[in-house]
């Protein structure tokens, strides 16, 4: 067997994805309803997802359905859909070295543009590179046992990317909280809140796969051989470090000279 029971939620929740795009569109815009049609999008988008997965590990763990070919397809899935959001980065990286390596006259042809106090790159920028660099070795630390029956030692994994991942979004907040600019600040702010914003709540989200995780691993889910959802969760875990490092590099290194 390599296909699982036909589903309607990815469509359904394709469906929901698009109506919760359209309505961000029309609440920034200020059309009216938008702020309801946004917040009941994002409503049943999470009940979509919690119903969508709660089969997937029903599939996986009570019905058997998860052969090692559909292992396979699920890793290949894991894999398209990192890349995915790899070129999402990249189409904001494409827009901040467009502006920063040939500023425009209208910014004063410098970077970072006049006026602009840029954050220190070796204060919260360069803490929070190490906080997940520890954690990408922290996660590798829990699979790494899990593979070798370790328990004990895979929750400790667990909790020290956990404890790194919040300690990284409170520095990251802070940073925003105490920013002397805003995102209307030209298009430097755009593109640094931008670029930091959406690698935080991709931090968010790793963070809640990973936590989700911990609570299945603890229910005795996963087995050295059978662990589908936790190399998920590791694989992007270790995508949101490189995204991070090439942050870290172009907007809080080089961006800064």
């Amino acid at each position: 067997m390599h296909l699982v029971t036909p589903s309607p939620w990815p469509l359904v929740t394709a469906m929901a994805a698009l109506s919760l795009t359209i309505s961000a569109v029309s609440y920034f815009q200020r059309i009216q309803a938008g702020g309801i049609n946004l917040f009941l999008s994002l409503i049943a988008v999470i009940c979509l997802m919690a119903i969508w997965w709660r089969d997937v590990l029903r599939e996986a763990i009570f019905e058997g359905a998860n052969s090692i070919i559909v292992q396979r397809g699920l890793r290949i899935g894991v894999a398209l859909f990192i890349l995915s959001e790899i070129m999402f980065f990249f189409g904001f990286f494409w827009a901040f070295f467009y502006v920063s390596l040939a500023p425009a006259i209208d910014i004063g042809s410098i970077w970072p543009p006049k006026g602009i106090a840029t954050f220190s790159t070796w204060g919260i920028p360069f803490v929070n590179t190490i906080f997940l660099l520890a954690s990408g070795a922290t996660i590798t630390f829990a699979h790494h046992n899990l593979l070798s029956g370790n328990k004990e030692e895979v929750h400790y994994g667990f909790f020290g990317t956990i404890m790194l991942a919040l300690t990284f979004l409170i520095c990251q907040l802070y940073e925003y909280i105490t920013s002397p600019f805003s995102i209307n600040n030209s298009v430097y702010g755009a593109t640094f809140f931008m670029l930091t914003g959406f690698h935080g709540f991709h931090v968010l989200i790793g963070l809640t796969f990973i936590i989700i995780n911990w609570i299945r691993f603890s229910h005795d889910h996963f087995s050295r051989s059978h662990h589908v959802g936790f190399e998920a969760a590791a694989w992007y875990w270790h995508f949101v470090d490189v995204v991070w490092l090439f942050l870290f590099l172009s907007i809080y290194w080089l961006g800064n000279r």
